[in-house]
């Protein structure tokens, strides 16, 4: 075997079995790239060094500041968004259900996390909906799944660490892009749900009022301008993405303390340490995946698996099947992070030689990463639902397993349809995407 085949089988195999080991993912990423350097005969150098490069951005500032911003929003703002979701969809058939969804779509736009949505939201959805006689499975099937519409709405850090690693990519553009994919998600779960609630003769809740919906949205608007602030901000070009993130950290620390006053000081400072927490992760994962990253490309293992997987067919659906595919069984082994940093130079190439846009491929990315967070082995949202609701994980996969249909369908009108991911941006930002595929060609006529 060649230098570089024996190099590249060295740096992903022992990548793997420090995986299924159970490593932590930063350490599997770090160790795996450390192995791979020594044997190349690279200094040990070019580990700092690209560590250092990896996180040395200032479109990654935006990362720290767009989580603790959503922490900070969490102080009492989740009553406000399940009242002012209940007031807007609560007298449907399976009210409560309708609800669920609604409102991650509403706190997806502030905290940019579906685990944050799951535990913050879940929390107070899944024993209120039990309360009403939804069974307990539903209901947190119901609560992990719509929390993936947490990705998708703006303002979400993901997007931004995709446009890092992607390199160029507007993240105004990204931010614009997830709205409509966000609400194709919650409308497919949406009717899943229903079709759910009807079968089992789950509530309704009250007639909808106006004067209601008026009032709770009244209440919750300060909540919701946090969001405005960044995306209207970046979108007009009035900020960038990191000086927009700050502004809304300053916002909602004033939100959560004077106008909502779900948070004290006590609890603000509780809150930062928290942040220090999530963030040290994301920051190390970030660093380790940019050394493994400057392997990869030493070793052009992207160019050698575009030539690779285009070499399998020639038709472009196969193809975009084959890289949804590729993401899915990703996020079943691996959180999200660091797939957009390790897969994105890889198979970003590849969607953009069928004819996928970049701020498209984004949207897919996060939404097969999100599919990926409730699904077994290492699926955190998946863990974090069946605590609150203090049931077992194959119970819950169980009830999961038509919304997971429901989630596919969504993928497959995300992947198929760009305009689904590309109309908002097209025309409020007038961006100029690349030439979208037509399917039906085979590739390179």
């Amino acid at each position: 075997m060649a230098v570089n085949g024996m190099a590249i089988a060295i740096l992903i195999i022992s990548f793997l079995i420090m995986i299924f080991l159970r490593f932590p993912i930063a350490y599997a990423v770090g160790i795996s790239s450390i192995i791979c350097l020594l044997y190349m005969g690279l200094p040990l150098q070019t580990v700092c060094q690209q560590m250092v490069k990896g996180i040395s951005s200032f479109s990654l500032m935006a990362v720290p500041f767009f989580i603790t911003m959503g922490v900070l929003m969490g102080g009492g703002i989740s009553e406000k968004l399940l009242d002012l979701a209940d007031s807007l969809v609560g007298w449907m058939t399976g009210g409560l259900a309708m609800v669920n969804i609604v409102a991650s779509y509403f706190f997806g736009g502030i905290s940019g996390s579906a685990s944050a949505d799951t535990a913050s939201l879940g929390s107070l959805e899944i024993p209120m909906m039990v309360s009403r006689g939804y069974d307990v499975d539903f209901s947190t099937a119901v609560t992990i799944t719509s929390s993936v519409e947490g990705l998708l709405v703006p303002p979400s850090h993901n997007m931004v660490i995709y446009a890092t690693t992607a390199g160029g990519v507007s993240v105004g553009a990204l931010f614009l892009a997830g709205y409509l994919p966000g609400a194709v998600l919650a409308a497919s779960l949406m009717v899943f749900s229903y079709f759910i609630s009807k079968k089992r003769n789950y509530p309704k809740g009250d007639a909808f009022s106006f004067k209601t919906f008026l009032k709770q949205l009244g209440t919750s608007i300060w909540a919701l301008a946090a969001v405005l602030i960044v995306v209207v901000g970046v979108v007009c070009g009035a900020f960038t993405a990191t000086e927009s993130a700050a502004i809304a950290v300053i916002y909602s620390l004033l939100v959560s303390v004077y106008v909502y006053k779900g948070m004290d000081w006590k609890g603000v400072w509780d809150a930062l340490s928290s942040c220090i927490d999530t963030l040290s992760i994301v920051l190390i994962l970030i660093s380790t995946s940019s050394v493994f990253g400057y392997c990869l490309t030493t070793l052009h293992v992207p160019a050698l698996a575009a030539m690779a997987i285009e070499g399998l067919t020639s038709n472009k659906i196969l193809l975009a099947l084959l890289l949804n595919l590729i993401l899915l069984l990703l996020g079943m082994i691996m959180d999200m992070a660091p797939i957009i940093l390790i897969a994105t130079p890889i198979l970003l190439p590849i969607a953009e030689s069928i004819g996928i846009d970049p701020v498209q491929f984004g949207i897919i990315v996060v939404l097969n990463c999100g599919i990926g967070l409730l699904t077994p082995p290492v699926g955190s949202v998946l863990f974090i639902g069946s605590a609150i609701a203090k049931r077992p994980m194959e119970k819950v996969v169980k009830a999961t397993l038509p919304f997971y249909a429901s989630m596919i369908i969504a993928l497959m009108f995300v992947t198929f349809c760009p305009d689904i991911s590309l109309a908002l941006p097209k025309a409020l930002m007038h961006y100029a995407p690349s030439v979208t595929a037509n399917w039906l060609t085979p590739l390179g006529q």
